[in-house]
């Protein structure tokens, strides 16, 4: 069973990832600088913080990636933000 790419800890977001090592680790994807892709995947923070993970950049992406969407599909059902109305003039005006 795939491992999944986000996590919800303690409220926030994270994306898992595997060390060198095996031993896998939470990452808050706000902080990645760049990802280097060597014969293995380095991960630069905006600490200056270097970490080296067994999976492939792509995969690290496509993590990031699935974590703004949970991000932005949380602001999107916020019971504050009102839907457009079809049928207000606005919406139906062309551009």
């Amino acid at each position: 069973m795939p491992k999944p790419p986000i996590l919800l800890v303690k409220g926030l977001f994270m994306i898992q990832l595997t060390r060198l090592n095996r031993i896998p680790m939470m990452l808050n994807s706000d902080l990645i600088e760049h990802i280097e892709i060597t014969p293995d995947t380095v991960i630069t923070l905006t600490t200056g913080q270097k970490i080296v993970v067994l999976e492939p950049a792509h995969d690290v992406v496509e993590r990031v990636v699935a974590f703004r969407r949970a991000i932005y599909q949380g602001v999107l059902n916020c019971p504050f933000v009102k839907p457009c109305e079809e049928d207000t003039p606005a919406a139906t005006e062309p551009a």
